[in-house]
Order: structure tokens, then C-alpha cells, then sequence
């Protein structure tokens, strides 16, 4: 398995986002045809709706997913890190997102300068959600305290995603 997490650490991932962890579950996640594997580039412009995710994990379990960018709004001077871009709960295993509860709301990728790492991070929570409350902003979010408040524990897998800001099209 350490395998699975080494783009992770490559990636700065698992230390600007998350701890160490074992993933003990895969999650796919699909913009489109596009599949999202670690590092790879991803164009703003096709990542405008939700992506589809499929989990294992089993059916019983529910699980919580956050998708975030810790490079906002620059990644030589993240000020704003993270910046939360979507945040599911109650997301039974063996299906996709749609079937859980959304928080906040997603937001695709618009990064202004550089290039960003937009992180999926999923949690297995211990039973339902309660209310859970929306961020106050999404900029300044931390993934880390989020699965603290909640009492998530350590991820059970990631996978990230870079994505910089598109050349605008030239009008004639």
C-alpha cells in the first residue's frame, strides 16, 4: 500500500492537507471521460460540474467527502489555504457523492495564478452525520481541524488533481 500514498508525499499532499495514512478504501474520480490519478493535470474549463466518484467500502459505512485547494490564492503565497471547493457527508459505501448529503456546495476549479492542487479527501465517519454547518467562509478552511471537529480520523483515501488557469480565448 505504501505505494498508493508516495505521489501523496511527492505531491505535498499528505503534509499541507492530510497526516500519514494507510488508504483502506479506492474512490475514482471522473470529470467526464477524464480520470483523475495523482499529479495529473486537469482543465478548469471540464471540471466545471461535479465530478463522478465511485467508492468501494462497504455498504453499511458512510463517508465524508472534501475537495480542497491548498494553493489559493497563489501557491508560492498561499494565504487563503485551503479553500474548500465541496463538502458531501452521509455518503453511503459502494456508491458516488449524489447520494450523501452536501454542506457546501461545489465550485469548480478557478485558479488565478500558478499552478493549484485540488485535493479529494475521504473520510469513513463513525455513524450519521448530525447538523453540520456550513464554513463561515471557503477560504481559510483546514481540512485537518474539519476531521477533528467531526471525529473523522485519518483519511481512508485521497487523490488530487493540478489545474491552472486557462489562456483566454482570443476574439476576433
Amino acid at each position: 500500500m505504501a505505494a498508493s500514498v508516495d505521489p501523496l508525499v511527492v505531491g505535498r499532499v499528505i503534509g499541507d492537507v492530510v497526516d500519514m495514512f494507510i488508504p483502506s478504501v479506492s474512490m475514482s474520480v471522473y470529470f467526464g471521460s477524464k480520470h483523475v490519478t495523482n499529479g495529473c493535470d486537469i482543465k478548469p474549463s471540464i471540471a466545471v460540474n461535479p465530478p463522478k466518484l465511485t467508492l468501494t467500502g462497504n455498504m453499511d459505512n458512510l463517508y465524508t467527502l472534501v475537495m480542497t485547494d491548498p494553493d489559493a490564492p497563489s501557491p508560492s503565497e498561499p494565504s487563503m489555504r485551503e479553500w474548500i471547493h465541496w463538502v458531501v457527508v452521509d455518503i453511503p459505501g459502494g456508491t458516488n457523492p449524489f447520494r450523501g448529503k452536501e454542506i457546501v456546495p461545489y465550485t469548480g476549479p478557478k485558479p488565478p495564478v500558478g499552478i493549484h492542487r485540488f485535493i479529494f479527501v475521504l473520510f469513513e465517519q463513525k455513524g450519521p452525520m448530525g447538523p453540520v454547518e456550513q464554513p463561515e467562509s471557503r477560504g481559510n478552511f483546514n481540512t485537518r481541524k474539519f476531521a477533528k471537529d467531526m471525529d473523522l480520523g485519518l483519511p481512508v483515501a485521497t487523490v488530487y488533481f493540478n489545474a491552472q488557469k486557462e489562456p483566454a480565448t482570443r476574439r476576433r
